[in-house]
């Protein structure tokens, strides 16, 4: 009996054990469905998260750090591929702190691991990232990592960078499951930055769109001409992130275009320079009528007067402003801090059409300044009739009345005051007629203002000096120097560049005029060997009694070290 009842027990505990087995499994593959569940929902959070932003820079960083949580990941990046394809132009991170940042250096440019990815784009997961062939190890300060998992995020079939997660919390390793989740939020990444892009590319053309509009109501209601073209170099440094902006534009009938405007990083050295058409970026632009780029304007051959006036700036493009070779009117440089990204044809072509509108708006404007023009001169045409048929008549009758009557007077205080009145009479007639020749004289003298004799005298010296020398200008220098002044600038210009050339042995010379409408002041210094202390200096003396005859003066700087400094400056105002 004894053994017949074991045996029914251990019958009854078979079935128990096979139970608790099935019921632990069951809740074994419970846990796990409540986990995937639990990681499709964080999934899907971190896709409608990623996909709600619609700032670039925004959303790059909610991806990555979407990255980090659904892989529970200690550090994750994403690296933005370069234009180039082959490296990083850009690399936001989660896990690093600022100051690990800031101690480990600059942020990878694409080698080793990270290089793989972007020649091989297809996730790759890896148990220790030094056991890989491609891996180049970390600089000092950097946290140590070993799992590593990596997934490319396409955008339209393009590559636009690499999700990058390292160090798996708890210390395992990272899985298929987990592979899959990152390629998913990938995709869903590429979408959140296709369309972020959009949005950012209709957001700029609108900031353009709004800057044609604010240019072209600004000279239809009559703005002033410098003030058009800061708008132009404001919108466009804003629009494009340029950290300088110039305006160039012609000089008359001359071969060079004048810096009329520049703001931005370092604006004060560049204003008012004058620079040739044939050796310079900007002469490029203007003369082949199309976008010109360069890669580093510091280092750049075709960059004329001095390029460390380009110091702390690298990318630029010269964008001319109209179309065509007689409808070009200026040239707008817009150069980037160093070690910014060139720009790119996507960013050109919008800032080519806002140039070339904004010349038709300049046209238009000037065609409106023309009609109102004629208008005026229409206007003083008749006026000048009018004095002349009229008003010079009248009195010269009435001048001929007085002249017969006074003869006729015995009174011979009477008669002088007579003759006074006549004779004040054919003053005026005079006065009348000098205003009717003024009224009708039409000025015509292009090429002989004294920004134009400038740029004509330097031209002239360049090839007895063997070099360009540099010109700048600022101020209304043609308006506010009078004709006899502005040709003592000119011969006194001309001397000093002739003494440069015979007796500085000098590299390099830079020219200076400027005004502020109560004094002029030409400047012309050279890197040469000074002034010999036995040498002649008639010239000198020459320009120094020019100056004094003007109740100015003249001052030189010529120190032990080399070079010279020539200042001469006269008045403008009584």
């Amino acid at each position: 009996m004894g053994g017949s009842d074991g045996t029914e027990k251990a019958r009854i505990r078979l079935p128990q054990l096979r139970l608790d087995e099935l019921l632990e499994e069951l809740q074994a593959r419970l846990d796990a469905a409540r986990g995937t569940r639990d990681r499709v929902h964080s999934l899907l959070e971190a896709v409608l998260s990623v996909g709600r932003e619609l700032d670039l820079e925004q959303a790059l960083h909610s991806i990555v750090e979407a990255a980090a949580a659904l892989v529970d990941a200690r550090y994750a990046a994403l690296g933005v591929i370069g234009p180039d394809g082959r490296s990083l132009s850009a690399f936001h991170t989660v896990g690093v702190t600022d100051e690990q940042i800031a101690r480990i250096g600059p942020y990878p440019e694409g080698h080793g691991i990270l290089g793989e990815l972007i020649r091989h784009p297809e996730p790759l997961r890896l148990t220790k990232l030094s056991s890989h062939s491609a891996s180049y190890g970390f600089p000092p300060h950097h946290p140590p990592m070993n799992t590593f998992l990596g997934v490319p995020i396409r955008v339209r079939d393009q590559v636009f960078g690499n999700l990058y997660l390292t160090e798996k919390r708890g210390g395992v390793q990272f899985d298929e499951e987990d592979e899959a989740v990152l390629s998913t939020l990938a995709v869903a990444a590429g979408v959140a930055i296709d369309n972020a892009r959009l949005y950012e590319d209709s957001r700029l053309r609108e900031r353009w769109l709004q800057a044609n509009a604010e240019i072209t109501h600004n000279l239809m209601s009559g703005g002033a001409h410098t003030e058009v073209l800061r708008l132009i170099a404001d919108r466009a440094r804003e629009n494009t992130g340029a950290a300088l902006a110039l305006v160039a534009t012609p000089m008359g009938d001359t071969e060079s275009l004048t810096v009329e405007l520049a703001v931005g990083q370092g604006a004060e050295a560049h204003r008012g320079l004058v620079l040739p058409l044939d050796s310079s970026l900007i002469g490029h632009v203007f003369a082949s009528a199309s976008p010109v780029t360069s890669v580093d304007v510091s280092t750049d051959e075709r960059i004329s007067s001095a390029p460390e006036r380009f110091g702390g700036l690298g990318p630029a493009v010269g964008v001319p402003i109209g179309s065509g070779a007689d409808g070009v009117r200026g040239v707008v440089l817009l150069v980037r801090e160093a070690g910014r990204t060139p720009f790119t044809d996507k960013e050109i072509e919008p800032l080519r059409g806002f140039a070339a509108q904004a010349a038709v708006a300049m046209e238009l404007a000037e065609r409106r300044r023309d009609a109102e023009e004629i208008a005026v001169l229409k206007d003083r045409d008749r006026i000048a009739r009018d004095l002349h048929d009229l008003a010079i008549q009248r009195l010269f009758a009435t001048g001929m009345t007085l002249q017969s009557v006074g003869r006729r007077i015995e009174n011979a205080e009477a008669a002088e005051r007579v003759v006074r009145a006549v004779d004040d009479l054919d003053e005026t007639i005079k006065i009348i007629r000098s205003t009717i020749f003024g009224l009708r004289s039409r000025e015509d003298g292009a090429g002989t203002g004294l920004r134009a004799r400038t740029v004509r005298v330097v031209g002239e010296a360049a090839p007895v000096l063997g070099f360009a020398p540099s010109i700048r200008m600022e101020g209304l220098v043609d308006t506010d120097v009078p004709r006899e002044t502005a040709d003592d600038v000119i011969a006194v210009l001309s001397e000093a560049l002739t003494n440069v050339a015979r007796h500085a042995r000098a590299g390099r010379a830079d020219v200076v005029l400027e005004t502020d409408g109560r004094e002029v002041r030409l400047t012309v210094s050279d890197d040469g060997v000074g002034i010999p202390a036995e040498g002649r200096r008639s010239g000198l003396r020459n320009m120094a009694e020019r100056a004094e005859g003007l109740g100015g003066d003249l001052t030189i700087d010529s120190p032990e070290a080399g070079g010279t400094t020539l200042v001469w400056r006269v008045p403008v105002t009584d």
